[in-house]
């Protein structure tokens, strides 16, 4: 039997994972390592990308940056949390703010340490990276529309990091880059919806709240049909391999997303949305692998 003082530090921990998001994290770190394989750099030997140190290093550095931009986004959303989820934020509170700003400044140190192992640019890379992360949390997340489009921004800028260390500037990678951050896109403005009680009630300038749902579902539409431009590039000018049958459900799930969207109006629809969007975004990373599936046992071979 644990001790309550055990329980207690479990418990905490669960409750500093749930702040961080350690299950975003590791999908990213995936992410990372797929897209390195399979896009960035798919002429070289598999042992040399996966037991590469300096890879390691920057997909390290953007897993801890990461998860301190989690925490200090919690810090700044603790009130609006508490309205928006009220079950998830008492577990989130378990940490105090003081233990999470501490981790926040450790992790962001761990991220800069990390960095200088591979070179003086990703030091500068990252440590930029960790000031957009706390400014957009600090202030431009309240900016409406600005906000969506810097944290859409941000979730893809450690893909940047390995794509400048490979210097693969094939024009594919930029289109697979504009298809994820448009739905990234979308699902900060789904989360605006999901989030608008919170939003009005710590006067939140997000485009829900300053313009209304309607012409917020209007924003999302567009942005929807936008997918279909690197959706299209992809399946017809681009080798992607059996993933093209990720892009075709991709379209028709996307289909289903807008004929939802347009009749929803209860939190509980938008959660629905958000999940849907998710699991589009999980099953990208995962799909990588479809652009050449004997790509891993040829390397081996």
């Amino acid at each position: 039997m644990l001790s309550r003082k055990n329980k207690l530090l479990i418990t905490k921990a669960l409750s500093l994972f749930s702040v961080v998001r350690g299950y975003n994290i590791l999908v990213i770190v995936i992410a990372q390592y797929l897209t390195s394989i399979y896009i960035l750099a798919p002429q070289l030997p598999l042992g040399d990308v996966v037991f590469d140190p300096n890879l390691l290093m920057l997909v390290l550095a953007s897993a801890v940056a990461i998860a301190g931009g989690y925490i200090i986004n919690n810090f700044y959303d603790s009130e609006k949390d508490l309205i928006n989820r009220p079950r998830k934020s008492m577990l989130d509170r378990l940490v105090s703010q003081r233990t999470k700003l501490s981790v926040y400044f450790v992790l962001n140190f761990m991220s800069v340490v990390f960095a200088s192992y591979v070179s003086f640019r990703a030091v500068i890379f990252f440590s930029a990276y960790i000031f957009g992360i706390w400014l957009y949390s600090h202030k431009f997340k309240r900016i409406t529309g600005l906000g969506n489009i810097i944290a859409a921004m941000l979730s893809v800028t450690p893909f940047f990091a390995v794509f400048i260390y490979y210097s693969n500037f094939d024009t594919v990678i930029f289109v697979h880059a504009t298809f994820l951050f448009l739905l990234l896109w979308m699902r900060e403005v789904v989360k605006d919806l999901e989030n608008l009680k919170g939003d009005l009630t710590l006067n939140y300038k997000t485009v829900p709240v300053v313009f209304g749902e309607n012409p917020a579902k209007g924003l999302i539409t567009t942005l929807c049909i936008s997918t279909l431009i690197p959706i299209i590039l992809l399946l017809f000018y681009y080798e992607v391999g059996y993933m093209d049958y990720y892009f075709y459900a991709s379209g028709l799930a996307l289909i289903g997303f807008l004929v939802v969207l347009w009749r929803s109006k209860r939190k509980l629809h938008y959660l629905i949305l958000h999940g849907l969007l998710k699991g589009i975004i999980v099953l990208g990373v995962f799909s990588i692998v479809l652009i050449n599936v004997d790509l891993i046992l040829k390397r081996f071979l």
